[in-house]
């Protein structure tokens, strides 16, 4: 008997797992209507909901880095009781379903939520039904994703550098800054592009909080969603689009993810 052989039954069940999951793939490459694609997605309304996503998920991303790298620093470096409970609620939007993620959302700053009534009446600010609100729902979505890679790559540095800025006189900031910063630049870079791609597919959460507004709160899915009922042409044409992100997103991190 061939040791090196895997079992019969493994093998099949490897490869209905991978038909699985690559048959919806090949279903929307095969049924894009490739004719009439750039007419497709010329269209202003697909234009514009392009051009919103991509806004709404650079500045999400850029609230995710801004935010996720003092966090990340905080779980790896800092010892405090309840640590383990704050990284299990931070990164908690990961396993959250994206509508109830929402509702959250909107119960916190929301016109009359916790946090959002205080801004309505001290600055006049509603974040609910905005562009800023699909910014703040996709960063809430989005931030774990660099919390968790930024986290793993802190742990993997090795401390002794720290101590050893420190043993010449380094402040922690400038330790921060000038030591540890540099190498987590990588680690930084592979969890902006995930909390990226993240948010430039998120729909329930901006769906719920944000709502539906052509121009100003209607991002690619949730235009997929509505496209679906009238137009399944270019529905499925905007659909490839995000595949081809995808494809695009893995192929840039295939060196750190998805080793040999």
């Amino acid at each position: 008997m061939d040791r090196k052989r895997p079992p019969y039954a493994l093998f099949v069940a490897a490869a209905i797992g991978a038909t699985f999951l690559l048959l919806p793939l090949v279903g929307l490459v095969v049924r894009t209507p490739w004719r009439h694609l750039p007419s497709l997605l010329g269209q202003h309304s697909v234009r514009v909901a392009l051009r919103l996503s991509l806004e709404t998920a650079t500045a999400a991303t850029v609230c995710c880095v801004v935010l996720g790298v003092p966090l990340a620093w905080l779980l790896a470096r800092m010892r405090f009781r309840g640590r383990g409970l704050l990284r299990a609620l931070v990164i908690l939007p990961l396993v959250l379903p994206p509508v109830a993620g929402g509702i959250a959302l909107l119960l916190a700053y929301g016109r009359h939520g916790v946090v959002g009534s205080w801004l309505f009446k001290a600055f006049g600010v509603s974040l609910p039904f905005t562009t800023q609100g699909v910014i703040v729902a996709e960063t809430f979505i989005a931030m774990p994703f660099l919390i968790v890679s930024v986290e793993a790559a802190m742990r993997a540095l090795d401390p002794r550098l720290d101590q050893a800025a420190a043993s010449l006189g380094a402040s922690r900031w400038f330790t921060f800054r000038h030591v540890t910063l540099p190498m987590l630049a990588p680690g930084i870079a592979a969890g902006a592009v995930l909390s990226w791609a993240r948010a430039l597919g998120e729909f329930g959460a901006t769906i719920t909080f944000a709502g539906n507004y052509p121009g100003t709160t209607q991002t690619v899915p949730v235009q997929i969603y509505l496209l679906l009922q009238d137009d399944p042409d270019a529905a499925i044409a905007l659909s490839l689009v995000l595949l081809i992100v995808s494809i695009a997103i893995l192929a840039a991190l295939r060196d750190r993810w998805l080793p040999a």
